[in-house]
């Protein structure tokens, strides 16, 4: 795929973190994409975080933003999609650190009629201050240097940070929906356009990304791994509200039990842009 991709970054009230990701976004090999920054109510401090970056950067970057009205991810990822020029959308947590080659792989798994799931690594909390506090590149440490922060305990696991071939066999769990996570994931524009992107009935944390990925399977779009070829560096961040995540396993049950397609209420139910806080230095 040569198409123009669409980096789509969620935040919320994290500035630090955000700078470090867009950070590692600058340094990405494959140059042929933009960033959107979707912005779930973050106040002044994150649109300063962006506008620094607009001078720096020499891909295009825009900032989406809505009223902070609670954990509303589904909605700010739906305006972020509004917004994007590309033809494939890459979704990335705002505190995740892509390695340099992370848009060139999902260019490379790009393929009609799949999305790709990625993995992460987690950072302990010890480690993702140091990194924040000393703005540590993490994103380019070598797989010996995340040998040793394994054995002090500061990252969770290795494997995602390795780069293996796997050619068919990424294709096994086409049909899988569970693992399949928006700090990872890349989908084609047409078949968010299809499914009418993500549905903004999900209020709070959790399942609107499995529900996507639902109602992607009913439109014929299978599932291919991008684990061993896309791993992301997640710093580590409180657990987020998860008091609505029964309302949204009803949701998804839901789904899961019937054969529809679009959302209830996604990127065709959005309402006008709103205006973005002015950026404090």
């Amino acid at each position: 795929m040569t198409d123009l991709i669409s980096v789509i970054v969620t935040t919320y009230n994290r500035s630090d973190a955000l700078d470090a990701a867009l950070r590692a976004l600058a340094h990405q090999s494959d140059r042929n994409f933009e960033i959107i920054v979707a912005d779930d109510g973050s106040g002044p401090d994150t649109a300063y975080v962006v506008e620094s970056w607009t001078s720096r950067l020499t891909i295009p970057i825009k900032h989406v933003w809505q009223k902070n009205q609670g954990f509303r991810g589904a909605e700010i990822r739906n305006r972020g999609i509004s917004v994007s020029a590309g033809a494939y959308c890459i979704f990335l947590d705002g505190d995740c650190l892509a390695p340099a080659d992370f848009v060139a792989r999902h260019r490379s798994l790009a393929e009609p009629g799949w999305f790709v799931a990625g993995n992460r690594i987690l950072l302990s909390p010890k480690l993702t201050s140091a990194v924040l506090a000393a703005s540590l590149p993490a994103e380019t440490w070598r797989f010996a240097e995340l040998v040793g922060q394994r054995a002090r305990g500061g990252v969770n696991r290795l494997l995602p940070a390795l780069r293996v071939p796997f050619g068919p066999l990424r294709k096994i769990y086409y049909r899988s929906w569970e693992g399949a996570k928006t700090c990872n994931l890349a989908v084609a524009r047409s078949d968010l356009d299809r499914t009418d992107g993500f549905d903004m009935d999900y209020a709070g944390w959790g399942l609107e990304d499995s529900d996507l990925v639902v109602r992607l399977f009913h439109a014929g779009v299978r599932r291919k791994d991008g684990r061993f070829a896309t791993g992301v560096l997640h710093l580590w961040h409180p657990e987020s509200d998860r008091s609505g995540l029964q309302d949204n396993q009803r949701r998804l049950d839901e789904v899961l039990a019937s054969d529809r397609i679009a959302a209830r209420r996604g990127l065709s139910g959005l309402c006008q842009d709103i205006k973005k806080p002015t950026p404090v230095s």
